[in-house]
This record gives C-alpha cells, sequence and structure tokens, in this order.
C-alpha cells in the first residue's frame, strides 16, 4: 500500500516547469554555494520544481564538519524565503535529537514541508562514520499541488526495493553527488527509473571533477535530457504526459 502525504492540492500541476541544477560546489566556501543556489532559483519561472545536487552547499566537508552543521540554519532560512511558488529539492547536513543526518528536504511557500534523513549512506566514502542513516520506512511520495513527488538520494538510486515504493510519483527527484566513475551506471539507472516507473525522473549532480556531471530531466518515455554546459535545465511537466503513458502500456501503475 503506498504511503502519500499530501500537502495541498490546488490542481496546478499542469503550469509547473522541472528544472535540474549542475554547478560547482566550493568547499569550505558556504556562503558562496548558497549564493550561487539562489542566483539559480532566482533564474527559474514561478510553479517550478527544482533539484539542487546532493549537499551542493557544504559537499562532505568532514574536516570542518561542526560547521557545516551550523551552517544549515543559515541555509534553511534563506532557501525559505527563496521558495515561494516554487519547490525546491536538496540535501544538507543537520541534527535531530543530537544525531548528525543527511537530510533531503522540500521547501515550499516558504516552508519546510517535508524532510527525511539518507537511508542507504555510501560506505566507500565513509559516510557512516560521520552521519547516522535513516529508515526505509521514511521513504514517502509527497503530495504537492496535485503532484506526486517521490525522492531518491544519491546511493539510494541503486536499490530496486525503494523504486518499487516510489512507483505511483509523478516526479522522482534524485539529488546526488554521483562518482565520475561510475557516470554510466547512473545514466543508465535514471532512465531506466524513468522507464520502469512510466514518471518524470529529474536528476541533480554536482559539477566537480569527481561527480558524473550528469543532472537531467527524463520523461515516462525515457527520452533523457542532460543539462551539459546549462546551470538549470527547464521541461514542461505534463500530467497528460504520464497518463497516456501508464494507459498506452499497462503495467499496473496508477
Amino acid at each position: 500500500m503506498e504511503n502519500i502525504i499530501n500537502i495541498n492540492n490546488t490542481n496546478n500541476e499542469n503550469e509547473y516547469k522541472l528544472c535540474s541544477l549542475l554547478f560547482d560546489t566550493f568547499t569550505p566556501d558556504y556562503e558562496s554555494n548558497l549564493q550561487t543556489l539562489l542566483g539559480l532559483i532566482d533564474k527559474t519561472s514561478k510553479k517550478s520544481i527544482i533539484v539542487a545536487p546532493e549537499l551542493c552547499l557544504t559537499g562532505f566537508d568532514y574536516k570542518n564538519f561542526d560547521e557545516v552543521q551550523k551552517f544549515a540554519d543559515i541555509a534553511n532560512e534563506a532557501i525559505k524565503k527563496a521558495s515561494q511558488e516554487k519547490i525546491i529539492i536538496f540535501t544538507m547536513i543537520d541534527k535531530l535529537d543530537g544525531e548528525v543526518f543527511n537530510f533531503v528536504k522540500v521547501f515550499h511557500n516558504g516552508e519546510i514541508i517535508h524532510q527525511r534523513a539518507k537511508s542507504r549512506l555510501f560506505r566507500f566514502g565513509d559516510e557512516h562514520k560521520y552521519m547516522s542513516e535513516g529508515s526505509d520506512d521514511s521513504i514517502e511520495i509527497v503530495e504537492v499541488d496535485g503532484i506526486k513527488i517521490g525522492i531518491l538520494i544519491c546511493f539510494e538510486l541503486r536499490f530496486k526495493n525503494l523504486w518499487q515504493k516510489l512507483e505511483s510519483s509523478d516526479i522522482i527527484a534524485i539529488p546526488s553527488w554521483w562518482g565520475v566513475l561510475r557516470t554510466e551506471h547512473f545514466v543508465t539507472l535514471t532512465e531506466s527509473l524513468a522507464i520502469m516507473n512510466q514518471c518524470y525522473v529529474v536528476t541533480s549532480d554536482s559539477l566537480n571533477d569527481k561527480c558524473s556531471k550528469m543532472s537531467g530531466i527524463i520523461t515516462p518515455q525515457g527520452k533523457a535530457q542532460r543539462n551539459g554546459n546549462k546551470p538549470c535545465l527547464e521541461v514542461q511537466y505534463s500530467k497528460k504526459e504520464i497518463s497516456v503513458m501508464r494507459k498506452y502500456l499497462n503495467v499496473g501503475i496508477k
């Protein structure tokens, strides 16, 4: 049984544009990264669903981890202000009940309307040494303005049982910090996810040299557009395209 959090439903879904971001994260210049993100958000259309890279404000700056955690308060307030008539999705390091997590947060109309901790930490990158792991049970579909949004954080993309949890999503957002050595895996998995779940997939990866740089948007038919040299790639969202695909090739997704 699917688990959907309904934030609001004003049936404005067809007004939205999808936006994948691609930019460098400079460590430890957190404020510069924040201003870059805010500048890109400001250039997007109203009624945009914006996906930014995983930890795009700080990176995995373990040497300065106390400062990384403190910066979350500054970032939260700044992104709240930028989220009027927009939906903004990315991750940041933050604390909850004394534990440190990599939280994906969904900002909309001046509020954080949803957050959850990354449930599958990338142990090759030592994430488990610095952060606590969230639960798969917290992976839910969030419905905003009639649009069902699922989210997978980077390494979570590799787990097929998590795809099934999100199979009725209209959009699956994937904020990532994906290694360049496994670029083809990222391309194949993101496009396969769109085809399998017959939905839009909006990916955002860092422009850093160690990352795949393969931000992009894939349609329910599996047609992919990658950012290339565009810091912000926009595609018009269409609920009809999802419905047509699911009726044309009926595999049981509603």
